[in-house]
């Protein structure tokens, strides 16, 4: 990996509020950088999750600590007008509750009191094809479900040893199967919240007799201890009212795994996760993920790759200057536009004085 151009991308990527392409980014370096080499930065090989680690290792190193909380979600570039491909496809939007056409990513993301950073991604690539039966109508779906991405993501992270004490999600990785997995093999403790439909048992022996009863029915105060199906520890169940920008309220169920924690504890390490929401509008907006014209799967990702990257440096970049990563984008913004002003009035000036001199040769 060209570390130089990675380096000279990325900072085209905060900088820019339009368009990222490789002519662009020439033009800016007055074409010292030349448009080819940009492109074969692009399009030469993959970059991958393990050359995120490396670029993120020495910021993990001097931030990590064992009271760290690893935020699991997954995000959906939306890509309305670019052909569809392995990676650009139709994928179900949970959040949104409607299929959107775009490229689906999944996120580790590191929280600690200072810094959020994005420990390792996986892209969803459907590239097996698929026949619905009723319609007649060709489709694509990945090998791979995003439930194994989420443990492939944590085992990554465990394997790298990053130091951490929770994993939070929302609820569409709150599966049995994935709670038992941080708890039973990786060994970590975990925040997840509960469809208000999902059944506890309220001791060991009812959940031996197969004996459950509906969440939203009990009266749950500071919380209470039960059991799931197919778990075999035991979970803290507390409920949270919050209020919504709207002024609406509503209701959250959440379970922790480590059962000594109280309803304040389990509200705080879960409240992180929102942290993995901000991450997903600064990629967005700040890194200029959304601005990529790229046409092929390699430079898609690739572009993805970099925007990650650009991510990480504005977190850096935050911390140093004290400013929120919308904050130093403005700053960036209003540098050159008023650089832009001052270049407007030399073209002005430069106008107005070769006017004046045709005036006076008349």
């Amino acid at each position: 990996m060209d570390k130089g151009m990675l380096g000279l991308y990325t900072d085209y990527l905060i900088c820019s509020t339009s368009y990222t392409t490789a002519t662009g980014l020439s033009r800016v370096t007055d074409k010292v950088v030349s448009h080819d080499r940009i492109t074969r930065f692009l399009s030469e090989k993959d970059f991958t999750a393990s050359n995120l680690w490396e670029f993120a290792k020495p910021i993990i190193r001097s931030v990590e600590n064992e009271d760290g909380v690893i935020a699991i979600d997954d995000s959906i570039e939306e890509k309305p007008y670019t052909d569809e491909n392995d990676i650009v496809a139709w994928h179900y939007d949970h959040k949104e509750g409607r299929t959107i056409k775009g490229i689906n990513f999944v996120t580790a993301l590191l929280r600690t009191e200072e810094v959020s950073i994005p420990l390792t991604y996986c892209l969803v690539k459907k590239t097996v094809k698929t026949m619905n039966k009723k319609t007649g109508k060709e489709g694509r779906k990945s090998p791979i479900t995003k439930q194994q991405m989420y443990r492939d993501l944590l085992s990554a992270v465990v394997a790298n040893n990053v130091l951490f004490k929770y994993v939070v999600n929302d609820v569409w990785f709150a599966s049995t199967e994935n709670m038992c997995f941080v708890k039973d093999i990786l060994k970590k403790d975990f925040v997840m919240p509960l469809k208000e439909n999902r059944k506890v048992a309220l001791s060991k022996e009812d959940l031996a007799l197969g004996k459950f009863v509906s969440i939203k029915k009990l009266e749950l105060g500071e919380g209470m201890q039960v059991w799931l199906a197919d778990v075999d520890f035991p979970l803290r169940l507390v409920c949270q009212h919050f209020k919504n920008e709207d002024g609406s309220t509503g209701v959250l169920y959440l379970v922790s795994s480590n059962i000594e924690l109280t309803y304040e504890q389990i509200t705080a390490i879960y409240k992180k996760r929102w942290k993995v929401e901000e991450y997903h509008k600064s990629l967005k907006i700040n890194a200029s993920l959304a601005k990529s014209p790229t046409k092929t799967v390699r430079t898609q990702a690739n572009h993805i790759f970099a925007a990650i990257c650009a991510f990480m440096k504005l977190e850096s970049l935050s911390i140093a200057a004290k400013l929120n990563h919308f904050a130093l984008k403005d700053k960036i913004y209003i540098s050159a536009l008023q650089k832009a002003f001052l270049e407007l009035n030399k073209i002005k000036m430069t106008v107005r004085s070769k006017v004046l001199q045709t005036v006076k040769g008349v």
